[in-house]
């Protein structure tokens, strides 16, 4: 009914505009640039009667506060760290290809794609017809897509807590990281560079929601493989590079950054 669908458009538009103004989220305060937004709107409003070319209409508005103060972007925290970290490193290295391992196709794998062809393999599903990218569904605890010292450059950034957690649909397995880490020295080639993120720190898990490694358990976990250099991001999402495994043994929630090759 024509009724309805106003009644559905203005309460849509009542949602957008809590949110856009910060009343859905106690303690932003947003409405202290109320006056400012409309001012601007009235400035605009007024051009647009002197040949502006697209119309001003008050139903149309939509305020977005936050960004009157809003800084530039973040060039700091773990997953820019990281992924960034990764990508140069596997870019000074130069393979013929890389296969990721559960990370952010929108981070760490975009970067990669730039430069050579990337397989990414989850446990989830993914749609996509990107150039370069080969997906594969399936499990880390058994790598069945790679054969034994056949990868030549291979990582796994902040996911190997995730594993056997359930959290992403996959089966319960308390071991199910160490099978992770398992598989993956397996796969790599003689030679090849696995990287690796995750949270390090005060050892402890938080379940459903990861665990955080003392670095000693990561590298004692891959004794098949020889740690080439160790960085972190600390506490304060800040890079340390190089840094001691040593001084992330007790820190609250920081990232280790694992360069592993395989003798």
């Amino acid at each position: 009914m024509p009724h309805m669908r106003g009644v559905r458009h203005w309460a849509r538009r009542a949602r957008e505009f809590s949110y856009y103004l910060g009343l859905l989220s106690p303690g932003r305060r947003l409405w202290r640039y109320l006056p400012r937004f409309f001012r601007d709107a009235r400035s605009y409003r007024d051009a647009v009667r002197h040949g502006t070319s697209f119309p001003f209409a008050w139903s149309d508005v939509q305020p977005m506060l936050a960004d009157f103060a809003a800084p530039a972007g973040s060039a700091g925290g773990q997953y820019f760290h990281q992924d960034l970290w990764a990508a140069r490193r596997s870019h000074a290295a130069r393979p013929r290809s890389h296969v990721e391992i559960g990370s952010r196709v929108d981070g760490f794998v975009a970067h990669v794609l730039t430069f050579m062809p990337v397989t990414v393999l989850d446990i989830r599903p993914l749609e996509s017809d990107v150039r370069g990218l080969t997906f594969v569904q399936g499990d880390v605890c058994r790598l069945c897509a790679f054969a034994s010292d056949s990868v030549e450059s291979l990582s796994c950034l902040h996911a190997v807590e995730h594993i056997g957690l359930g959290r992403y649909g996959d089966p319960i397995a308390p071991d199910g990281w160490l099978a992770g880490l398992r598989e993956c020295s397996r796969v790599l080639a003689p030679g090849g560079r696995f990287y690796l993120g995750t949270p390090v720190g005060r050892e402890r898990l938080h379940f459903n929601s990861g665990r955080v490694f003392s670095p000693v358990t990561i590298i004692a976990a891959l004794q098949a493989l020889h740690l080439v250099s160790f960085s972190a991001v600390n506490d304060a999402g800040h890079l340390v590079e190089p840094a001691d495994p040593a001084a992330f043994t007790s820190t609250e929630y920081s990232c280790g950054l694992f360069e592993f090759t395989k003798p």
